[in-house]
């Protein structure tokens, strides 16, 4: 799945780029028709915020578009919150279209 990376007030390192793309790639297992997808990772102003990192997906689907936004203290932590909550979309998307026919 080709997805879009923007980072907003800071460079993001090859890794976590990687790292967020592996992940997105295991949502192809649940529904292979995803298009194409954009993450947005932020930091929030505020550095003495504790849970300061925020990281946003959209996935665009045939006839949908389905998003998750969540914060953490990490990048990597607040990813695989919103890949989780984009997993649990993707399932009651597939249910939801099955139960059409």
């Amino acid at each position: 799945m080709k997805l879009q990376m923007h980072s907003l007030h800071f460079t993001a390192d090859q890794k976590l780029i990687d790292f967020i793309q592996k992940k997105a790639d295991k949502l192809d297992t649940f529904f292979d028709r995803i298009q194409d997808g954009e993450v947005f990772l932020r930091l929030e102003k505020g550095d003495h915020a504790k849970e300061n990192k925020l990281v946003e997906i959209k996935l665009n689907l045939p006839g949908t578009t389905l998003f998750a936004k969540e914060k953490s203290s990490s990048f990597e932590a607040a990813a695989d919150e919103a890949i989780e909550a984009l997993r649990r979309q993707i399932k009651k998307h597939k249910e939801k279209n099955l139960s059409k026919y």
